[in-house]
């Protein structure tokens, strides 16, 4: 519709105050005089709430995105006055009603025992996602994150609470206006000269109108959150972790944490997702990490029209990713567009630790000049440093077919409570890569082992935290979108040169080390596997279009032989590339030889690797040499390797004179 504007507007108050409510837990020495008094049930409470929430914290190793949410207040606002109270029975009594008459139905369904009738089975999965949305936002969002929780929710639950994610009925337009205009705290005339009349897009949380700036004449999005939401999902809280704290033995039991910790991840999360100031900033957060990357394209934000309940960003005018007729006829390559989603997103999970939590097809668009661009960014989370490491670590066990290290990684990540027996769980976690992987790493694909995954969720006590059943989201949803466009799509094949060139390039310790446990494997060193990643990181710069060689099954090949390698785009595209500035490994060899100069150790396995067999491996060596040649500038490396003499120079010295003391 369009809006005239009035000269009486009123200046924007739409900038809002930001106020984040850390959880801090204050330990204070008692006086040696003073007499340890017993806690009252209310204090054991507290304190349970609060060791639940420390464990939260623990485990997430993150603090970037800010977080209002702790049992205490979600308890003191949902309690905040005896009406809210009222309220709160209220709510306790229109979910008993509606999920006692579904569970009163598979009770039904056990005694006539028609439980895993297949038609049964559909129908109790359809009546679930219709009570979820009869109940409201909370339990709608709740249904969507069931949907990625194969520890919880069987797979054919899944699939029917997958709809969830775009089958949201929308709220009465006139609402959505005047939250708009109490926002902006100016009429919306003042500020959009036309505002469509009806949603684009609705959803669990809110819904988005699109509309045009009237200083600018730049058309928007604008995000507009339901009506009174926050109260409903902050008493929905409070009644989900009440009846947790009833199944924490079962759940402890069941998936090694009690059920408290369940909700608290749910609830963190959705209120980060009621906060638009939070959605705003990480627009702009990932607006920073793909700055310089042409291939991607993220929305501006107006902040200053942005509010807690509204969010005003770019309107992306694109094609939705799975219509591939739609890719092809604006002259984009297909399978370029699918190399750079693999590689943004990559990007976001390995490099920045910030990614896009729900880039369902929905959320990610083809532009006509070939760039991938992203919306919808409340639902964000974040990794950290050690999060990403041991990621990378899982994928190099899994490379080196590690599973005793594979297992272990699933402590560090969460997925088992520390002190669980690994012994039974390492030979089915060998059965379901080998499986996985098939007779090569090319038909790899993360359907296949997340399928198998949630077999093995149900006979062992593993729990897949939030922010991993995002990440699990994140891969099966991104790969699905690529199948959809090319059936014969295989992950690895697009995957593994940017890890490859990431493992060679990147002047992360971390990640050198990493290297160097992928190059030895049981003492032994692997030219296929250095062969491979060379060839494999020149696809991944675009330097060349050259065939992995095989590996033998042992990994970073297929075993065919992977290539990246997309053809010529069609005539008349309009694609933007990337800067290819080629494969340049002269850091890196620069930091061998420093390494080779000050480990001992390295140097006696490189030693090993040169002559082992009792032959001198210089075909290797030549073959190395040869793939090199093109991606090292001896004259830079000689140059560096003498600037850095002096400093090497003294760590050989002070290691030397340990030794002697040492003696």
């Amino acid at each position: 519709m369009q809006l005239r504007a009035h000269t009486s507007g009123q200046p924007c108050q739409a900038r809002r105050k930001v106020v984040a409510r850390a959880a801090t837990l204050v330990r204070s020495p008692m006086p040696l005089t003073a007499r340890p008094l017993k806690p009252s049930p209310r204090q054991d409470k507290t304190q349970q709430d609060r060791g639940s929430l420390e464990l939260l914290y623990t485990e997430q190793q993150m603090c970037s995105l800010i977080s209002k949410y702790s049992p205490e207040y979600v308890r003191s606002k949902a309690l905040e006055t005896p009406k809210d109270a009222f309220m709160v029975l209220a709510r306790v009594a229109k979910i008993a009603t509606g999920l006692g008459t579904y569970f009163a139905c598979l009770a039904f369904d056990r005694l006539t025992g028609s439980e895993d009738n297949v038609d049964k089975v559909r129908q109790r999965a359809q009546q679930l996602r219709e009570t979820l949305t009869d109940l409201g936002p909370s339990f709608i969002k709740a249904g969507q994150v069931l949907a990625n929780r194969p520890d919880i929710v069987r797979e054919d639950y899944m699939n029917e609470l997958c709809t969830l994610q775009d089958d949201v009925p929308p709220f009465p337009d006139e609402e959505a206006f005047a939250i708009i205009q109490e926002q902006l705290g100016r009429p919306l005339e003042a500020v959009f000269s036309s505002i469509s009349e009806q949603p684009v897009a609705a959803a669990s949380l809110g819904q988005v109108y699109k509309a045009v700036l009237r200083d600018t004449g730049e058309e928007v999005a604008v995000k507009v959150q339901r009506p009174d939401i926050e109260p409903i999902i902050l008493r929905d809280l409070f009644v989900f972790r009440a009846l947790g704290s009833l199944f924490n033995a079962f759940s402890q039991q069941r998936l090694g944490c009690n059920a408290e910790l369940v909700v608290d991840e749910f609830g963190e999360k959705l209120l980060e997702e009621l906060d638009y100031m939070q959605e705003a900033r990480n627009i702009e957060e990932f607006g920073r990490n793909f700055a310089s990357d042409p291939t991607v394209k993220i929305p501006w934000v107006r902040r200053d029209l942005c509010g807690s309940k509204v969010v005003v960003m770019e309107w992306i005018e694109g094609i939705r990713c799975t219509d591939i007729n739609g890719i092809r006829t604006s002259g984009v390559d297909v399978e370029e567009f699918i190399r750079v989603g693999v590689v943004s997103g990559l990007r976001q999970l390995l490099e920045f630790g910030l990614f896009h939590g729900d880039p369902h097809p929905g959320n990610i668009f083809c532009l006509r000049d070939g760039r991938i661009a992203y919306v919808d960014f409340g639902n964000v989370a974040q990794l950290s440093n050690s999060n990403k490491q041991v990621l990378i670590d899982a994928v190099v066990h899994a490379v080196n077919e590690d599973y005793d290290e594979m297992a272990g990684d699933f402590i560090k990540l969460g997925f088992l409570s520390p002190g669980t027996d690994i012994t039974p769980i390492v030979p089915a976690l060998e059965k379901i890569w080998r499986d996985s992987k098939g007779q090569s790493l090319a038909d790899f694909n993360f359907r296949t082992v997340t399928s198998k995954f949630n077999e093995l969720v149900y006979q062992y006590p593993i729990r897949i935290p939030e922010r991993y059943s995002l990440v699990i989201r994140s891969l099966l949803t991104q790969e699905g979108i690529c199948m959809t466009l090319k059936p014969q799509f295989h992950f690895l094949e697009v995957a593994y040169p940017y890890v490859a060139r990431r493992l060679l390039t990147d002047d992360d310790p971390a990640l050198r080390d990493r290297l160097i446990q992928v190059l030895f494997q049981g003492g032994k060193f692997q030219w296929a596997r250095l062969t491979n990643l060379i060839q494999l990181a020149r696809e991944g710069s675009g330097a060349s279009t050259v065939a992995a060689a095989t590996s033998n099954g042992n990994g970073f090949s297929n075993g065919n032989g992977v290539s990246s390698s997309n053809g010529s785009s069609p005539a008349g595209t309009a694609l933007v590339r990337a800067p290819q500035k080629g494969l340049d490994l002269s850091d890196t060899v620069r930091d061998a030889a420093r390494l080779l100069l000050l480990d001992e150790k390295l140097r006696r396995q490189v030693i090993m690797a040169l002559t082992e067999d009792n032959q001198l491996h210089v075909a290797e060596v030549r073959q190395v040499l040869a793939l090199l040649q093109n991606d090292v500038s001896p004259g830079r490396v000689v140059q560096q390797v003498v600037t850095d003499l002096p400093s090497i120079g003294r760590q050989v010295m002070l290691s030397w004179a340990d030794k002697v003391l040492v003696s």
